[in-house]
C-alpha cells in the first residue's frame, strides 16, 4: 500500500532529515532514519511511504499540497497543528483545516489518519495548554469521522514532565530524535 505522509517538519524529518534535496544538502550530515516512516516500513513492510513533509508549515499551508500528495497512492497520514501554535493561530481554525483534509481523503476514497501534536520541548505555558486543546480537538476528530489518530503525543510524552519529550528522544526540543522517530515509527502506526 502506498502512503502519503503529508505533514510540517515532524513529518519531513527535521533536523536531520528533508524529502527536498535541495534543504537536504544544508543538513550537516542527513540522517534518512529520522523519519517515523522510515521505521513504520521497516515494521511494516507491506507498506510504501511517501514523504510529503514541509518544514515550518501551518495546516493552511499544508492543505495547499493535498493534491500533489495524494497523487497515486491508496492513504494518507495527516500530520500538523505545532506551527500554528507556534505562530499563534487559532486551533479551532488548525482543527478544521485537518478535518477537510481528511473528509477530502475519505471522499477520494482513500484509508486516513491523522496523528496528534507532540510535546514541544522549547515551548511555553501558553503552548503547552494550546497543544492539550489541539489534541482533544483532534481525538474527537477522529472519533467523529471513525479514522485512526496516531498518538504521537503519548507515545513521545516524559511522564515526568507531560508537556515535554524525555531527552534522549528530541534532538533540539523541537522534533524527535532518530530513536524518538524510531519509537513513532514503530509503535504509533500499528494502527493503521
Amino acid at each position: 500500500m502506498i502512503v502519503a505522509c503529508l505533514g510540517d517538519s515532524i513529518t519531513a524529518g527535521s533536523p536531520l532529515w528533508d524529502p527536498d534535496p535541495a534543504v537536504r544538502a544544508t543538513i550537516g550530515e542527513p540522517d534518512e532514519r529520522s523519519q517515523w516512516h522510515w521505521w513504520a516500513a521497516r515494521a511494516h513492510p507491506g507498506f510504501e511511504f511517501r514523504n510529503h513533509g514541509v518544514n515550518g508549515e501551518r495546516t493552511d499551508q499544508i492543505a495547499l499540497r493535498f493534491d500533489a500528495a495524494v497523487e497515486g497512492v491508496e492513504a494518507i497520514v495527516i500530520e500538523g497543528g505545532i506551527n500554528d501554535i507556534v505562530q499563534r493561530r487559532p486551533i479551532e481554525t488548525a482543527a478544521q483545516n485537518l478535518s477537510g483534509m481528511v473528509s477530502k481523503a475519505r471522499r477520494l476514497g482513500l484509508r486516513v489518519a491523522i496523528v496528534d501534536v507532540l510535546p514541544w520541548n522549547n515551548g511555553d505555558e501558553r503552548a503547552a495548554q494550546a497543544i492539550i486543546r489541539l489534541n482533544a480537538l483532534l481525538s474527537g476528530l477522529a472519533c467523529g469521522l471513525e479514522v485512526p489518530l496516531f498518538p504521537f503525543h503519548d507515545t513521545l510524552v516524559d511522564p515526568e514532565r507531560p508537556d515535554r519529550m524525555p531527552d534522549r528522544w528530541t534532538d533540539d526540543g523541537n522534533h524527535p530524535s532518530v530513536e524518538g522517530h524510531r519509537f513513532l515509527g514503530e509503535t504509533a502506526f500499528r494502527q493503521f
